[in-house]
């Protein structure tokens, strides 16, 4: 396999809460690797550090109240980006590495036009006079699929629907052409035939830059369809790594087999989801031992006691940080 082209190793962010709630440990140890031309999806529920990690990679989080704490590594091209001088991160960030945020419409300038936010990118990275970088605007849009790119460049955002808006902010981050591409939840309160379409945009545009895609997503069917491998979060963690068909077909961590059997299924027939009981506890309270386990249904002793580190299952690249990996006799349901 290639060298890759970002390297998290141990990333931890903090988040200093008021009035005596503690410390926040939003993103608690992760680590992974990014490959040129791959798409990585990351999965987990609301509250497990997927945002927090995307923009801990840009050093996007405001401190006060949030830090990365020392021993965190983010490595891209060779260079850690957590003790890169601003001037050289700000060269690297929106030019190297971009970034499409959850929510369109407040991450785009609502008294600019849209051409004017995405040439803005290629003025500043690539130094583009403001006629080129006018055209390059008018190229992106062309490129992402904006019916009349000509006259729509000049189109406020409130002007453009969801799925529109969605698609500028893609242009926004493909105009200087990154090595890596960071789409949180790209296809969020989109409906499904948008979905579907920005999804195979960004596949597209994928091949054509050889760009490599960090997919941020809740939904199992995004990275099912989308994804060479998959990490999993919860609680802040990792708890599970594998290429996206041996997950799919034999996932080793009872948190990733719950968020299986939560998604409907046309083969299923009339036979009911299953829900994981419980929620992502507090980023100030988590539990002793494996996080998971008062939610797991195999959980034993050791579970609350004995945090698991990251253990390798039966097939290269595939891990879990499960007990159940090393001890497999105790898949089990306990008695409720």
């Amino acid at each position: 396999m290639t060298t890759p082209v970002l390297r998290v190793r141990d990333l931890r962010t903090y988040f200093v809460t008021g009035r005596g709630a503690g410390t926040a440990r939003a993103v608690d140890g992760v680590s992974f690797e990014l490959y040129p031309g791959e798409t990585l999806g990351i999965v987990g529920e609301s509250g497990c550090g997927k945002t927090v990690m995307s923009l801990s990679i840009l050093r996007l989080v405001a401190e006060p109240p949030g830090h990365i704490r020392p021993g965190s590594v983010i490595e891209f091209e060779g260079r850690n980006l957590l003790t890169l001088p601003a001037e050289e991160l700000r060269a690297i960030r929106g030019n190297r590495i971009a970034m499409v945020f959850q929510e369109p419409m407040t991450s785009l300038n609502p008294v600019f036009t849209v051409g004017d936010q995405i040439a803005e990118a290629a003025i500043v990275h690539q130094h583009l006079p403001s006629a080129a970088a006018r055209a390059r605007a008018i190229e992106m849009l062309r490129l992402v699929g904006i019916p009349d790119p000509d006259t729509s460049v000049d189109a406020y955002p409130h002007q453009l629907s969801g799925g529109m808006r969605q698609r500028v902010m893609i242009a926004m981050a493909l105009v200087c052409h990154p090595a890596v591409l960071i789409a949180d939840e790209p296809t969020t309160a989109l409906d499904v035939t948008i979905q579907a379409q920005i999804l195979e945009l960004l596949a597209r545009v994928q091949r054509e830059l050889g760009m490599a895609l960090l997919l941020i997503t809740h939904d199992l069917g995004v990275v099912a369809g989308s994804a060479n491998r998959v990490v999993v979060m919860y609680a802040g963690q990792v708890v599970e790594t594998a290429d996206t068909p041996t997950l799919f077909a034999r996932p080793l961590h009872p948190y990733t087999s719950g968020l299986m059997q939560s998604v409907p299924r046309l083969d299923h027939g009339r036979e009911p989801l299953h829900g994981i009981p419980g929620s992502v506890p507090a980023a100030t309270d988590w539990p002793t031992g494996c996080r998971f386990h008062p939610r797991c249904p195999y959980a034993w002793d050791k579970c609350a006691t004995e945090e698991p580190p990251v253990l390798a299952g039966p097939e290269p690249g595939h891990s879990a940080r499960c007990w159940l990996v090393a001890h497999p006799e105790r898949r089990t349901p306990r008695s409720t």
